[in-house]
Protein backbone atom coordinates (compact mmCIF):
# COMPACT_ATOMS: atom_id res chain seq x y z
CA UNK A 1 0.00 0.00 0.00
CA UNK A 2 1.60 2.93 -1.02
CA UNK A 3 -1.36 5.90 -0.94
CA UNK A 4 -2.68 7.34 1.54
CA UNK A 5 -6.37 5.90 2.54
CA UNK A 6 -8.80 8.10 4.43
CA UNK A 7 -9.37 6.08 7.30
CA UNK A 8 -7.69 2.97 9.18
CA UNK A 9 -8.33 1.13 12.03
CA UNK A 10 -5.55 -0.75 14.43
CA UNK A 11 -6.49 -3.83 15.98
CA UNK A 12 -4.21 -4.38 19.29
CA UNK A 13 -3.77 -7.78 19.76
CA UNK A 14 -0.63 -9.68 21.78
CA UNK A 15 1.19 -5.73 20.78
CA UNK A 16 -0.44 -3.77 24.29
CA UNK A 17 2.12 -0.67 23.98
CA UNK A 18 1.27 2.72 21.72
CA UNK A 19 5.55 3.15 21.02
CA UNK A 20 7.51 0.94 18.77
CA UNK A 21 4.49 -0.75 16.84
CA UNK A 22 4.68 -1.99 13.19
CA UNK A 23 0.83 -1.96 12.38
CA UNK A 24 0.48 1.49 14.60
CA UNK A 25 3.18 3.25 12.18
CA UNK A 26 2.08 1.69 9.15
CA UNK A 27 -1.69 2.89 9.75
CA UNK A 28 -0.43 6.27 10.79
CA UNK A 29 1.56 6.65 7.91
CA UNK A 30 -1.01 5.22 5.56
CA UNK A 31 -4.37 6.67 6.36
CA UNK A 32 -5.64 10.45 7.38
CA UNK A 33 -7.24 9.07 10.41
CA UNK A 34 -6.92 6.20 12.59
CA UNK A 35 -8.77 4.31 15.36
CA UNK A 36 -7.59 1.73 17.64
CA UNK A 37 -8.93 -0.85 18.81
CA UNK A 38 -8.58 -4.40 21.03
CA UNK A 39 -11.03 -6.78 21.53
CA UNK A 40 -11.84 -9.01 24.93
CA UNK A 41 -12.07 -12.14 22.31
CA UNK A 42 -15.08 -14.64 23.62
CA UNK A 43 -13.70 -17.16 20.97
CA UNK A 44 -10.28 -17.09 23.88
CA UNK A 45 -11.84 -16.02 27.31
CA UNK A 46 -15.05 -17.99 27.34
CA UNK A 47 -13.29 -21.17 27.68
CA UNK A 48 -11.00 -19.94 30.73
CA UNK A 49 -11.54 -20.40 34.75
CA UNK A 50 -13.52 -17.36 35.94
CA UNK A 51 -10.72 -16.39 37.40
CA UNK A 52 -7.72 -15.75 35.36
CA UNK A 53 -4.27 -13.73 36.07
CA UNK A 54 -3.46 -13.14 32.57
CA UNK A 55 -7.63 -11.26 32.07
CA UNK A 56 -6.52 -9.26 34.58
CA UNK A 57 -3.09 -8.20 33.29
CA UNK A 58 -4.72 -7.75 29.56
CA UNK A 59 -7.46 -5.03 31.02
CA UNK A 60 -4.72 -3.23 33.40
CA UNK A 61 -2.22 -2.96 30.27
CA UNK A 62 -5.61 -1.96 28.42
CA UNK A 63 -5.86 0.55 30.95
CA UNK A 64 -2.43 2.23 30.63
CA UNK A 65 -2.55 1.71 26.43
CA UNK A 66 -5.88 3.62 25.99
CA UNK A 67 -4.30 6.47 28.23
CA UNK A 68 -0.90 6.43 25.75
CA UNK A 69 -3.15 6.66 22.83
CA UNK A 70 -5.08 9.66 24.35
CA UNK A 71 -1.81 11.69 25.26
CA UNK A 72 -0.34 10.81 21.91
CA UNK A 73 -3.31 12.46 20.30
CA UNK A 74 -3.69 15.31 23.09
CA UNK A 75 -7.05 13.46 24.59
CA UNK A 76 -8.33 13.03 21.01
CA UNK A 77 -8.19 9.46 20.31
CA UNK A 78 -7.86 6.13 22.59
CA UNK A 79 -8.75 2.44 22.59
CA UNK A 80 -11.88 1.07 21.50
CA UNK A 81 -12.78 -1.66 23.86
CA UNK A 82 -15.12 -4.30 22.68
CA UNK A 83 -16.40 -7.70 24.05
CA UNK A 84 -17.37 -10.86 21.58
CA UNK A 85 -15.93 -12.62 18.88
CA UNK A 86 -13.41 -10.88 16.65
CA UNK A 87 -14.57 -12.89 13.79
CA UNK A 88 -17.67 -10.21 13.94
CA UNK A 89 -16.92 -7.14 16.02
CA UNK A 90 -13.57 -6.80 13.99
CA UNK A 91 -15.74 -6.25 10.57
CA UNK A 92 -18.52 -4.78 12.40
CA UNK A 93 -16.52 -2.14 13.79
CA UNK A 94 -14.84 -1.27 11.10
CA UNK A 95 -18.14 -0.67 8.38
CA UNK A 96 -18.83 1.54 11.45
CA UNK A 97 -15.88 3.74 11.13
CA UNK A 98 -16.04 3.58 7.78
CA UNK A 99 -12.42 2.68 7.32
CA UNK A 100 -10.82 1.46 4.21
CA UNK A 101 -7.93 -0.57 6.03
CA UNK A 102 -7.57 -2.54 9.25
CA UNK A 103 -4.30 -2.56 10.72
CA UNK A 104 -2.64 -6.02 12.88
CA UNK A 105 0.31 -7.31 14.06
CA UNK A 106 1.13 -11.15 12.69
CA UNK A 107 0.05 -13.64 14.87
CA UNK A 108 1.17 -17.41 13.71
CA UNK A 109 -1.02 -19.54 16.02
CA UNK A 110 -2.90 -21.78 13.79
CA UNK A 111 -6.31 -20.36 14.89
CA UNK A 112 -5.22 -16.96 15.22
CA UNK A 113 -3.90 -17.68 11.27
CA UNK A 114 -7.61 -19.10 10.56
CA UNK A 115 -9.69 -16.06 12.82
CA UNK A 116 -7.60 -13.51 10.35
CA UNK A 117 -8.54 -15.32 7.37
CA UNK A 118 -12.54 -15.29 8.33
CA UNK A 119 -11.79 -11.48 8.88
CA UNK A 120 -9.94 -11.00 5.81
CA UNK A 121 -13.10 -12.35 3.80
CA UNK A 122 -15.34 -10.18 5.82
CA UNK A 123 -13.37 -7.19 5.26
CA UNK A 124 -13.63 -7.80 1.90
CA UNK A 125 -17.20 -8.08 1.40
CA UNK A 126 -17.48 -4.30 2.72
CA UNK A 127 -14.67 -3.04 0.52
CA UNK A 128 -11.90 -2.96 3.76
CA UNK A 129 -8.15 -4.68 3.43
CA UNK A 130 -6.49 -6.49 6.39
CA UNK A 131 -2.83 -6.02 6.55
CA UNK A 132 -0.97 -7.92 8.83
CA UNK A 133 3.00 -7.21 9.62
CA UNK A 134 5.60 -8.60 11.66
CA UNK A 135 5.96 -6.80 15.10
CA UNK A 136 6.25 -9.78 18.09
CA UNK A 137 9.61 -10.97 16.70
CA UNK A 138 12.90 -10.04 15.44
CA UNK A 139 12.83 -13.02 12.43
CA UNK A 140 10.15 -14.84 11.59
CA UNK A 141 8.66 -17.16 9.15
CA UNK A 142 11.21 -17.37 6.29
CA UNK A 143 13.63 -14.87 6.94
CA UNK A 144 16.26 -16.85 8.20
CA UNK A 145 16.59 -20.34 6.40
CA UNK A 146 19.06 -22.89 5.60
CA UNK A 147 21.67 -22.99 2.43
CA UNK A 148 18.67 -25.04 0.90
CA UNK A 149 16.00 -22.45 1.74
CA UNK A 150 14.63 -25.07 3.97
CA UNK A 151 13.30 -24.14 8.17
CA UNK A 152 15.75 -25.03 10.69
CA UNK A 153 15.17 -27.42 12.87
CA UNK A 154 18.48 -27.24 15.25
CA UNK A 155 18.86 -24.10 17.14
CA UNK A 156 22.69 -24.13 16.98
CA UNK A 157 23.19 -23.12 13.30
CA UNK A 158 19.66 -21.63 13.31
CA UNK A 159 21.23 -19.23 16.19
CA UNK A 160 24.73 -18.30 14.08
CA UNK A 161 22.51 -17.26 10.79
CA UNK A 162 20.38 -15.24 12.98
CA UNK A 163 23.41 -13.60 14.86
CA UNK A 164 24.67 -13.10 11.05
CA UNK A 165 21.92 -11.66 9.70
CA UNK A 166 20.97 -9.34 12.47
CA UNK A 167 21.65 -5.32 12.11
CA UNK A 168 20.87 -1.69 13.27
CA UNK A 169 17.34 -2.08 10.38
CA UNK A 170 15.94 -5.06 12.27
CA UNK A 171 16.55 -3.51 15.54
CA UNK A 172 15.63 0.03 14.97
CA UNK A 173 12.29 0.98 16.63
CA UNK A 174 9.26 1.89 14.47
CA UNK A 175 8.54 6.08 15.04
CA UNK A 176 5.32 6.67 16.23
CA UNK A 177 5.30 10.01 17.58
CA UNK A 178 5.87 11.84 14.39
CA UNK A 179 2.44 10.62 12.71
CA UNK A 180 0.84 10.61 15.74
CA UNK A 181 -1.63 14.03 14.69
CA UNK A 182 -3.33 10.58 12.41
CA UNK A 183 -4.89 9.53 15.33
CA UNK A 184 -8.63 10.31 15.10
CA UNK A 185 -11.53 11.19 18.12
CA UNK A 186 -13.65 8.42 18.72
CA UNK A 187 -16.85 8.80 17.87
CA UNK A 188 -19.71 9.78 20.43
CA UNK A 189 -21.50 6.58 19.83
CA UNK A 190 -18.49 4.12 19.83
CA UNK A 191 -16.61 5.82 23.08
CA UNK A 192 -16.77 4.08 26.62
CA UNK A 193 -17.27 0.83 27.46
CA UNK A 194 -20.99 1.29 29.00
CA UNK A 195 -23.02 4.35 29.87
CA UNK A 196 -20.14 4.85 32.64
CA UNK A 197 -17.95 6.20 29.89
CA UNK A 198 -15.30 3.67 30.88
CA UNK A 199 -12.76 2.93 28.36
CA UNK A 200 -11.54 -0.28 29.42
CA UNK A 201 -14.19 -2.80 31.63
CA UNK A 202 -13.46 -4.16 34.85
CA UNK A 203 -13.17 -7.95 35.36
CA UNK A 204 -17.30 -7.89 36.23
CA UNK A 205 -18.43 -6.13 33.15
CA UNK A 206 -16.66 -9.27 31.52
CA UNK A 207 -17.99 -11.88 33.52
CA UNK A 208 -14.51 -12.70 35.27
CA UNK A 209 -13.51 -12.34 39.33
CA UNK A 210 -10.37 -9.91 39.86
CA UNK A 211 -7.05 -11.50 40.72
CA UNK A 212 -5.79 -9.74 43.90
CA UNK A 213 -2.65 -11.49 44.33
CA UNK A 214 -1.16 -10.10 40.59
CA UNK A 215 2.34 -9.18 41.49
CA UNK A 216 3.58 -8.20 38.25
CA UNK A 217 3.85 -4.53 37.28
CA UNK A 218 1.34 -4.15 34.26
CA UNK A 219 1.26 -2.24 31.14
CA UNK A 220 3.91 -0.03 29.21
CA UNK A 221 5.52 1.10 32.03
CA UNK A 222 5.33 -2.08 33.89
CA UNK A 223 7.60 -3.45 31.23
CA UNK A 224 9.92 -0.73 31.49
CA UNK A 225 10.19 -0.58 35.05
CA UNK A 226 11.52 -4.22 35.31
CA UNK A 227 13.87 -4.05 32.17
CA UNK A 228 15.70 -1.01 33.77
CA UNK A 229 15.76 -3.15 36.94
CA UNK A 230 17.21 -6.24 34.72
CA UNK A 231 20.22 -3.84 33.27
CA UNK A 232 21.38 -3.84 36.62
CA UNK A 233 21.99 -7.55 36.75
CA UNK A 234 22.14 -8.75 33.40
CA UNK A 235 26.05 -8.74 33.50
CA UNK A 236 25.40 -11.65 35.67
CA UNK A 237 22.61 -13.65 33.77
CA UNK A 238 24.51 -16.14 32.53
CA UNK A 239 25.90 -16.69 36.27
CA UNK A 240 22.26 -16.62 38.35
CA UNK A 241 19.54 -17.67 35.38
CA UNK A 242 20.12 -21.23 36.61
CA UNK A 243 18.83 -20.52 40.35
CA UNK A 244 15.67 -20.14 41.33
CA UNK A 245 16.51 -18.92 45.02
CA UNK A 246 18.05 -15.82 43.64
CA UNK A 247 17.19 -12.76 41.52
CA UNK A 248 18.56 -13.87 38.39
CA UNK A 249 15.97 -13.61 35.27
CA UNK A 250 14.61 -10.87 34.13
CA UNK A 251 10.80 -11.71 34.72
CA UNK A 252 10.22 -9.82 31.48
CA UNK A 253 8.32 -12.79 29.37
CA UNK A 254 4.96 -12.03 30.00
CA UNK A 255 5.79 -8.42 28.87
CA UNK A 256 7.39 -9.59 25.67
CA UNK A 257 4.30 -12.17 25.27
CA UNK A 258 1.72 -9.66 25.34
CA UNK A 259 3.67 -6.85 23.59
CA UNK A 260 4.01 -4.25 26.77
CA UNK A 261 7.51 -4.55 26.10
CA UNK A 262 8.86 -4.37 22.17
CA UNK A 263 11.09 -7.09 21.00
CA UNK A 264 13.29 -4.70 19.34
CA UNK A 265 13.81 -2.49 22.24
CA UNK A 266 14.81 -5.52 23.83
CA UNK A 267 16.80 -7.69 21.47
CA UNK A 268 18.91 -3.90 20.94
CA UNK A 269 19.85 -3.50 24.07
CA UNK A 270 20.69 -7.18 24.35
CA UNK A 271 22.74 -7.06 20.99
CA UNK A 272 24.79 -3.92 22.06
CA UNK A 273 25.87 -5.01 25.30
CA UNK A 274 26.21 -9.02 23.68
CA UNK A 275 28.82 -6.85 21.14
CA UNK A 276 30.86 -5.44 23.70
CA UNK A 277 31.65 -8.61 25.00
CA UNK A 278 29.17 -9.04 28.14
CA UNK A 279 28.43 -12.93 28.77
CA UNK A 280 25.16 -11.91 30.67
CA UNK A 281 23.84 -9.84 27.24
CA UNK A 282 24.90 -13.11 25.20
CA UNK A 283 23.61 -15.52 27.27
CA UNK A 284 19.81 -13.42 27.51
CA UNK A 285 20.31 -12.66 23.94
CA UNK A 286 20.41 -16.21 23.29
CA UNK A 287 17.00 -16.72 25.00
CA UNK A 288 15.32 -13.60 22.90
CA UNK A 289 16.98 -16.06 19.71
CA UNK A 290 14.99 -19.19 21.12
CA UNK A 291 11.81 -17.37 21.35
CA UNK A 292 12.14 -16.89 17.96
CA UNK A 293 13.18 -19.92 16.82
CA UNK A 294 10.04 -21.74 18.46
CA UNK A 295 8.09 -18.95 16.35
CA UNK A 296 9.62 -20.03 13.03
CA UNK A 297 8.92 -24.06 13.61
CA UNK A 298 5.62 -23.42 14.63
CA UNK A 299 5.02 -21.38 11.75
CA UNK A 300 6.33 -23.98 9.31
CA UNK A 301 5.36 -27.36 11.53
CA UNK A 302 1.75 -26.59 13.02
CA UNK A 303 1.80 -30.49 13.52
CA UNK A 304 3.74 -29.56 16.67
CA UNK A 305 0.69 -28.50 18.45
CA UNK A 306 -0.80 -32.32 18.41
CA UNK A 307 1.79 -34.43 17.45
CA UNK A 308 5.44 -34.70 18.20
CA UNK A 309 7.97 -32.83 15.64
CA UNK A 310 9.24 -35.91 15.16
CA UNK A 311 7.07 -37.82 13.62
CA UNK A 312 7.81 -40.83 14.55
CA UNK A 313 7.84 -40.11 18.42
CA UNK A 314 4.02 -40.23 18.46
CA UNK A 315 4.49 -44.01 18.58
CA UNK A 316 6.03 -43.73 22.44
CA UNK A 317 2.81 -45.51 24.74
CA UNK A 318 2.87 -42.96 27.75
CA UNK A 319 1.17 -44.29 30.94
CA UNK A 320 -2.53 -43.67 31.36
CA UNK A 321 -4.87 -44.99 33.57
CA UNK A 322 -5.58 -44.30 37.43
CA UNK A 323 -2.28 -44.35 38.98
CA UNK A 324 -0.91 -42.31 35.66
CA UNK A 325 -4.14 -40.01 36.65
CA UNK A 326 -3.15 -40.10 40.31
CA UNK A 327 0.59 -39.40 39.47
CA UNK A 328 -0.15 -36.41 37.36
CA UNK A 329 -2.91 -35.09 39.62
CA UNK A 330 0.06 -35.08 42.47
CA UNK A 331 2.68 -33.21 40.06
CA UNK A 332 -0.36 -30.52 39.15
CA UNK A 333 -0.69 -30.22 43.56
CA UNK A 334 3.21 -30.11 44.07
CA UNK A 335 2.66 -33.15 46.09
CA UNK A 336 5.31 -35.74 44.09
CA UNK A 337 7.77 -36.25 47.38
CA UNK A 338 10.31 -34.53 45.13
CA UNK A 339 10.49 -31.51 46.91
CA UNK A 340 12.48 -29.12 44.12
CA UNK A 341 9.25 -30.69 41.77
CA UNK A 342 6.74 -29.48 44.16
CA UNK A 343 8.14 -26.08 45.23
CA UNK A 344 7.90 -25.51 41.45
CA UNK A 345 4.51 -26.37 40.61
CA UNK A 346 3.18 -24.49 44.12
CA UNK A 347 5.24 -21.90 42.32
CA UNK A 348 3.18 -21.79 38.94
CA UNK A 349 0.06 -22.51 41.01
CA UNK A 350 0.38 -19.38 43.48
CA UNK A 351 1.89 -16.87 41.46
CA UNK A 352 1.35 -18.09 37.52
CA UNK A 353 5.34 -18.02 37.08
CA UNK A 354 7.85 -20.39 36.41
CA UNK A 355 11.81 -20.05 36.72
CA UNK A 356 12.84 -21.33 33.82
CA UNK A 357 15.36 -24.17 35.06
CA UNK A 358 12.51 -25.07 37.18
CA UNK A 359 10.27 -25.91 33.94
CA UNK A 360 12.85 -27.79 32.58
CA UNK A 361 13.11 -29.80 35.68
CA UNK A 362 8.95 -30.04 36.02
CA UNK A 363 8.46 -31.73 32.41
CA UNK A 364 11.31 -33.92 32.37
CA UNK A 365 9.61 -35.22 35.80
CA UNK A 366 6.25 -35.74 34.39
CA UNK A 367 7.53 -36.86 31.07
CA UNK A 368 10.64 -39.13 32.06
CA UNK A 369 10.26 -40.18 35.91
CA UNK A 370 6.35 -40.31 35.76
CA UNK A 371 6.03 -41.56 31.67
CA UNK A 372 3.06 -39.05 31.13
CA UNK A 373 2.16 -37.69 27.83
CA UNK A 374 3.65 -34.24 27.28
CA UNK A 375 0.90 -32.67 25.79
CA UNK A 376 -0.89 -32.98 29.17
CA UNK A 377 1.76 -30.88 30.78
CA UNK A 378 1.39 -28.41 27.98
CA UNK A 379 -1.73 -27.90 28.24
CA UNK A 380 -1.69 -27.50 32.50
CA UNK A 381 1.05 -25.11 31.42
CA UNK A 382 -0.96 -23.39 29.12
CA UNK A 383 -3.86 -22.77 32.16
CA UNK A 384 -1.60 -21.12 34.49
CA UNK A 385 1.16 -19.51 33.40
CA UNK A 386 0.73 -16.00 33.37
CA UNK A 387 3.63 -15.73 30.12
CA UNK A 388 1.94 -18.11 28.18
CA UNK A 389 2.88 -18.73 24.38
CA UNK A 390 1.91 -21.70 22.72
CA UNK A 391 5.05 -21.72 20.16
CA UNK A 392 7.81 -21.45 23.38
CA UNK A 393 5.46 -23.66 25.44
CA UNK A 394 5.22 -26.09 23.12
CA UNK A 395 9.14 -25.79 22.13
CA UNK A 396 9.83 -26.37 25.57
CA UNK A 397 7.81 -29.50 26.46
CA UNK A 398 9.29 -31.44 23.43
CA UNK A 399 12.46 -30.61 24.06
CA UNK A 400 12.16 -32.13 27.76
CA UNK A 401 9.88 -34.53 26.49
CA UNK A 402 12.86 -35.26 23.59
CA UNK A 403 9.95 -35.19 21.17
CA UNK A 404 10.78 -31.69 19.60
CA UNK A 405 13.07 -30.73 16.83
CA UNK A 406 16.11 -29.53 19.03
CA UNK A 407 15.53 -32.26 21.87
CA UNK A 408 17.27 -33.19 24.56
CA UNK A 409 18.42 -36.78 24.22
CA UNK A 410 15.76 -39.07 25.48
CA UNK A 411 18.26 -40.79 27.41
CA UNK A 412 19.74 -37.67 29.09
CA UNK A 413 16.67 -37.52 31.98
CA UNK A 414 17.35 -35.05 34.87
CA UNK A 415 17.43 -36.49 38.09
CA UNK A 416 15.46 -34.24 40.36
CA UNK A 417 17.32 -34.53 43.61
CA UNK A 418 21.01 -33.53 41.90
CA UNK A 419 19.15 -30.63 39.93
CA UNK A 420 17.97 -29.39 43.36
CA UNK A 421 21.24 -29.87 44.71
CA UNK A 422 23.02 -27.93 42.39
CA UNK A 423 21.06 -25.30 41.73
CA UNK A 424 19.01 -24.60 44.74
CA UNK A 425 22.01 -26.12 47.49
CA UNK A 426 20.93 -24.56 50.54
CA UNK A 427 16.86 -25.46 50.25
CA UNK A 428 16.21 -21.35 49.92
CA UNK A 429 13.78 -21.98 46.85
CA UNK A 430 12.23 -24.92 48.24
CA UNK A 431 11.45 -23.81 51.83
CA UNK A 432 9.41 -20.48 50.29
CA UNK A 433 7.11 -23.02 48.80
CA UNK A 434 7.24 -25.99 50.61
CA UNK A 435 6.68 -24.90 54.31
CA UNK A 436 6.65 -28.89 55.64
CA UNK A 437 10.41 -28.59 55.11
CA UNK A 438 11.56 -25.66 56.33
CA UNK A 439 12.77 -27.08 59.71
CA UNK A 440 14.71 -29.31 58.01
CA UNK A 441 18.98 -29.31 57.55
CA UNK A 442 19.96 -28.11 54.27
CA UNK A 443 21.70 -31.42 53.37
CA UNK A 444 18.50 -33.37 53.89
CA UNK A 445 16.28 -30.86 52.33
CA UNK A 446 16.13 -32.12 48.85
CA UNK A 447 15.32 -36.31 49.44
CA UNK A 448 14.37 -36.09 52.80
CA UNK A 449 13.48 -39.67 52.94
CA UNK A 450 17.33 -40.82 51.87
CA UNK A 451 18.28 -38.58 55.27
CA UNK A 452 15.71 -40.53 57.31
CA UNK A 453 13.48 -37.57 57.95
CA UNK A 454 9.96 -38.18 57.07
CA UNK A 455 8.42 -34.22 57.77
CA UNK A 456 4.77 -34.18 58.59
CA UNK A 457 2.21 -33.42 56.29
CA UNK A 458 4.73 -33.75 53.18
CA UNK A 459 4.34 -37.13 50.97
CA UNK A 460 7.41 -39.86 50.52
CA UNK A 461 8.27 -39.97 46.72
CA UNK A 462 5.56 -41.84 44.64
CA UNK A 463 8.01 -43.13 41.97
CA UNK A 464 11.68 -44.20 42.46
CA UNK A 465 13.85 -42.43 39.77
CA UNK A 466 15.82 -44.94 39.30
CA UNK A 467 13.22 -47.22 38.87
CA UNK A 468 11.38 -44.47 36.21
CA UNK A 469 14.44 -43.92 34.27
CA UNK A 470 14.77 -47.49 33.65
CA UNK A 471 11.36 -47.79 32.13
CA UNK A 472 11.58 -44.37 30.17
CA UNK A 473 14.51 -46.16 28.85
CA UNK A 474 12.11 -48.68 27.44
CA UNK A 475 9.32 -46.77 26.77
CA UNK A 476 11.77 -44.94 24.00
CA UNK A 477 13.26 -48.24 22.44
CA UNK A 478 9.98 -47.96 20.21
CA UNK A 479 12.13 -45.03 18.40
CA UNK A 480 15.38 -46.64 18.33
CA UNK A 481 13.93 -49.64 16.16
CA UNK A 482 12.43 -46.83 14.08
Amino acid sequence: MTEQIDASLVWFRRDLRCTDHAALYYALKGAKRVWCAFVLDTDILDPLPRQDRRVSFILKSLQELHQGLQDLSRGAGGLVVRHGSSRDVIPRLAAQLGVQAVFANHDDDPMALARDAAIRGKLSDIGAALYTTKDHVIFERNEVLTGQGTPYGVFTPYKKAWLNKVDDFYLKPYPIQPYANALAPIPADLAGWHVGGMAVPSEADIGFEPCPDLKIPCGMSGAQQLLDDFLHRIEHYHETRDFPGVKGPSYLSTHLRFGTLSIRQAASMAHKRAQLKSEGAQTWLSELIWRDFYHQILFHHPHVIDHSYKREYDKIKWASGATANAHFKAWCQGLTGYPLVDAAMRQLNQTGYMHNRLRMVTASFLTKDLGIDWRRGAAYFAEQLLDFDLAANNGGWQWAASTGCDAQPYFRIFNPISQSKKFDPAGKFIRRYVPELAELPDAAIHAPWLAGFTPSGYPAPIVDHDVARADTLKRFEVVKKT
